[in-house]
């Protein structure tokens, strides 16, 4: 099977968009694909499909800034005019950011991208001190405890959380940006640890801002 070429979409999540499962967020972009016209390639077999693969999975509710999905064409077509194209039959919540070419021997999106970055918004009384003071708190415990379909899960905080995570104040809510490092096991979702540190009855935003390759120590974006 001939490579092609590997196209790589830069695009965001927003708005009531987000509210989009995996699943419904990968067939708007495939149908995407198909109706603004792109050369796409198809696997080979009995029930061909867009050859097109996804980053890491937003959970429903979870906006993103800069998500990722690699696009195999059957031949070049500059960058700009596979955006402009996709960005003429896009929703707006779920549009191109940018668009680049990558070689065809990169490692896939889900195994390349280990570090997530989220802005999570807290609504419910709680102050940036108070919060900070939990989540320090809850990093000096060093692990957290949960529960994920039923079964116990422990996280090992210093390895789950590569950098300490941070309390603003934002408008009327409270601001915690913090960094996820992901891999094979899983990783700690922002939402369960923020909901430990500020209690189950603060109402939670989640964004994810970033998403970046992990090479040798320095962190890159894949685009």
């Amino acid at each position: 099977m001939s490579e092609g070429f590997r196209l790589r979409v830069c695009f965001r999540k927003t708005g009531r968009l987000r509210f989009l499962s995996h699943l419904e967020l990968a067939r708007a972009c495939e149908r995407a694909a198909r109706r603004a016209r792109l050369p796409y390639a198809v696997s080979q077999g009995f029930n061909p499909r867009m050859r097109v693969s996804f980053g890491p999975a937003l959970p429903v509710g979870t906006a993103g800034e800069r998500e990722y999905l690699d696009l195999v064409l059957t031949r070049y077509l500059a960058p700009e005019d596979a955006h402009g194209a996709l960005t003429s039959v896009t929703a707006e919540e779920i549009a191109p950011v940018t668009c680049a070419y990558v070689s065809p021997g990169e490692p896939s999106l889900a195994s390349a991208l280990t570090i997530a970055v989220y802005d999570v918004y807290v609504e419910g009384g709680i102050s940036p001190e108070e919060l900070e003071r939990s989540l320090g708190a809850l990093m000096d415990a060093g692990t957290l405890h949960i529960e994920h379909k039923g079964k116990p899960k422990v996280f090992d905080l210093a390895t789950a959380l590569p950098k300490e995570p941070k309390v603003e104040s934002e408008g009327e809510s409270v601001l915690v940006r913090m960094t996820v490092r992901m891999g094979e096991h899983g990783s700690l979702r922002p939402e369960v640890l923020v909901s430990a540190a500020a209690g189950r009855d603060a109402r939670l935003e989640v964004n994810r801002t970033d998403l970046l390759i992990e090479d040798e120590g320095v962190w890159r974006r894949p685009l």
